[in-house]
């Protein structure tokens, strides 16, 4: 009961804190009476009260005696704004992630707030660990949202990022999911998403490259990829169908693309062109295609998905499909400072659209 009543309390202490410092209830309002907000919020009137003495000890509002509880600091510029964490276990390693940091810290309604990056952690400990580390560090400090780029590549990715959302949920800490969700679709959390239509872009770039002259494409991706990647495959299998040619799902691969025996048996099935689940795939499996031999895109074309920096400087420039990163920065703070301001709105996913780049790895 104890945990429960005090998830509850930090439910109302977030809801009320957020309004007060996006600016929805300014500087001499009155907040609603205690009785309100035990209706507002189905929650018991010591709840309540906790709540908002908490709110009072944080300067936020004063109790006038015989007359209620009026907001003292009301604007961000004021409070200090708001403080919000970042959570992306995979940054430096994959590539989109840090041209989305950029747009979130060049949108216009991030200037007056704080974007933190947690403390270093100890020596030796795995990326399961740091993120973890990074999320009790949040927790502790109280930050007002964290953006949560979910694990990749780790066998013990799913149990980490589902331990992960429910310490924040339960925390009363909103959180917006950057590019990927934490559960397999179908299934939905309680976060809000802002990203790309992975299934789109899965789709345009495979009926690019049937387009361009394949018949027998394959779908490859590495072990432990993020959720992302399976609904990128829904794509493909799509645009394989439209085109009648599903008998080309079972080359479908989860393998390493620095494997030269694995790409081997790939190619050994007639296997003209690979749709990539990402450009990072793509870069080692154009490496590897070009070890054993073969030509790109004369034997095989080749596209992937994301457009990162390099993916035109690769030996032969890549056919792509372009993440708008830095738009998505931007959309991923203006949904946490709505969440933040209105808790009790449903859960969305934003999606934002991209753009085929096309290079010369598909022969078109």
């Amino acid at each position: 009961m104890a945990t429960t009543d005090t998830t509850k309390h930090a439910r109302v202490y977030r809801a009320l804190e957020g309004e007060i410092l996006s600016g929805q209830w300014r500087a001499g309002d009155r907040l609603p009476s205690e009785a309100e907000l035990v209706e507002r919020f189905g929650v018991s009137r010591i709840t309540v009260g906790r709540a908002v003495r908490d709110l009072q000890r944080a300067g936020l509002v004063e109790r006038r005696a015989g007359s209620g509880t009026y907001v003292r600091r009301a604007d961000a510029e004021v409070a200090g704004g708001l403080s919000f964490g970042l959570l992306i276990p995979d940054l430096g390693e994959t590539e989109i992630f840090e041209p989305i940091c950029q747009g979130m810290m060049a949108s216009p309604r991030a200037h007056e707030h704080a974007l933190l990056w947690g403390s270093p952690t100890g020596a030796g400990e795995t990326k399961a660990e740091r993120a973890w580390h990074l999320c009790r560090q949040y927790v502790e400090r109280r930050v007002s949202g964290v953006f949560f780029a979910p694990l990749e590549r780790s066998p013990e990715r799913d149990e980490v990022n589902l331990r992960i959302e429910r310490a924040l949920e339960d925390a009363g800490i909103p959180v917006v999911l950057l590019d990927r969700p934490v559960r397999p679709y179908p299934e939905r959390g309680p976060s809000d998403l802002v990203g790309i239509d992975n299934a789109r872009a899965g789709y345009i770039v495979t009926d690019h490259l049937v387009r361009a002259g394949s018949r027998r494409p394959a779908f490859v991706a590495i072990p432990d990829s993020a959720a992302t990647v399976d609904v990128r495959e829904s794509g493909y299998r799509e645009a394989l169908h439209r085109h009648d040619l599903a008998d080309s799902i079972d080359r479908t691969r989860r393998l390493d693309p620095d494997d030269a025996d694995a790409v081997s048996a790939l190619l050994a099935q007639g296997t003209d062109g690979i749709v990539c689940a990402n450009d990072w795939t793509a870069a080692r499996l154009m490496r590897t295609l070009l070890d054993l031999g073969w030509r790109v895109p004369e034997d095989v074309r080749l596209v992937g998905i994301d457009d990162v920096e390099y993916a035109k400087l690769l030996p032969v420039p890549l056919t792509t499909f372009r993440q708008p990163t830095r738009e998505i920065g931007a959309a991923a703070i203006a949904a946490m400072l709505e969440r933040v301001a209105h808790p009790e709105m449903p859960t969305r996913d934003i999606l934002l659209h991209g753009e085929l780049v096309v290079r010369r790895s598909c022969g078109a």
